[in-house]
């Protein structure tokens, strides 16, 4: 089988992995694979095709769409299919693929997948980790008045209406499609959840612990990813000021994101002890905060309507820490974590409820290492890059 990702994100090998980095390396272990993903200009000069992980990565120069403005990002995903169906025609026109393998958002890959379908009479597969523009009319980043929404919003249908299959996040996911989108056929749609190649825990020589002055008897509160607008960072702030005097606990922030400087200053201003901040940590050292943590958070804005399923769950469960979740009512993550006894959930804008959850974390430190087991046994029978791929083989054997 020959696969062609197209993809907005792929990190490099000395910067990161994640969980389409490993689905792609271990695609590539029975498949050829090539991926096209854009790049930043103020990353790469001009069109760059090189190997990568085993893998051929054809890295397209477009604008800039990180720690910008949302206009600047909105202008970078608009611009970047023409900058991408012009670097797929220039050097991989000779190549020959079975399957086009996308995800979402962005939604303005669409042409850029139209494109390669026709050109290589291949089958499309979306891999649906958002829904966008929705989740900015959540949060209020957008508004109905707002002639821009409906440009995204028509691109969204169309990118539907393109995939041969959707594959969704969680069976909410799927129900939420259907339910918005009146023209999305059921069996259209499965269940194609978030996954990750597990790999060897090895101890470490290094404690991160006695690296950042941690103590032992401290309970370790890990959150690493993201931090902007749909972590709900106003909920995050009330937690942090909730346990400044707590001794207990010490609270480990690492991550980027356009609300990271509102965090750090509100750290900074208020004098928080128990809290360390750090703007990026290698892979490896961040692996070893992993192994030593005792709990992982999780943050999702209350407002949202859509089911959201935060892929840094894989990480928890990959290390067996119990996760403390609060996010909006509407996703099935709450069930996820319930059913599945691998931590504890709260709506976001309930501090009582965390505080509750919290506490019993902290107090019980025999009950955090089962919950910390039960993820752990999940993902392995569940969510590993194995399943992904018997899944997409599936698509083409239909």
């Amino acid at each position: 089988m020959n696969i062609l990702y197209i993809a907005s994100v792929f990190p490099r090998e000395t910067e990161s992995s994640n969980l389409y980095t490993d689905l792609a390396t271990e695609i590539a272990k029975k498949h050829n694979v090539t991926v096209v993903v854009s790049e930043e200009k103020k990353k790469i000069e001009k069109a760059e095709i090189n190997i990568e992980r085993g893998i051929r990565v054809l890295r397209v120069r477009v604008g800039n769409m990180y720690s910008v403005s949302y206009i600047e990002k909105g202008i970078t995903f608009i611009t970047m299919q023409r900058k991408m169906k012009k670097a797929i025609n220039k050097y991989l026109s000779s190549d020959v693929y079975d399957l086009i393998l996308f995800m979402a958002p962005p939604v303005t890959l669409g042409n850029v997948v139209k494109y390669a379908m026709k050109k290589y009479n291949a089958k499309s597969y979306l891999m649906q980790k958002d829904i966008f523009p929705q989740n900015s009319l959540d949060l209020e980043i957008m508004s109905k008045r707002n002639p821009i929404y409906y440009y995204f919003r028509y691109k969204e249908k169309k990118l539907y209406d393109i995939a041969s299959v959707i594959g969704c996040m969680s069976n909410r996911n799927i129900e939420y499609l259907l339910e918005h989108n009146k023209n999305l056929k059921r069996q259209k749609l499965e269940l194609f959840p978030n996954t990750i190649t597990l790999k060897d825990i090895k101890d470490s020589q290094q404690s991160i612990r006695k690296k950042y002055n941690i103590g032992k008897d401290k309970i370790l509160a890990v959150y690493g990813g993201n931090f902007g607008r749909p972590q709900g960072i106003d909920f995050i702030l009330k937690v942090l000021n909730e346990y400044k005097n707590d001794k207990r606990v010490i609270f480990f922030f690492s991550g980027k994101g356009t609300e990271k400087e509102k965090l750090y200053k509100y750290i900074k201003d208020n004098d928080l002890k128990n809290i360390i901040t750090q703007d990026y940590i290698p892979r490896e050292e961040y692996e070893k905060l992993l192994k030593e943590a005792d709990i992982g958070l999780i943050f999702l804005d209350y407002r949202f309507t859509i089911p959201n399923i935060p892929s840094r769950t894989l990480s928890y469960f990959e290390y067996s820490i119990p996760i403390m979740a609060a996010t909006d009512k509407n996703t099935d993550y709450k069930e996820l974590i319930e059913n599945t006894k691998s931590g504890l959930w709260c709506e976001s804008n309930n501090l009582e409820g965390f505080k509750r959850n919290f506490n019993f974390l902290i107090e019980n430190k025999d009950k955090r290492k089962i919950m910390g087991k039960n993820g752990r046994k999940y993902l392995e029978e569940n969510l590993t890059t194995e399943k992904s791929i018997k899944i997409l083989e599936e698509v083409l054997k239909k």
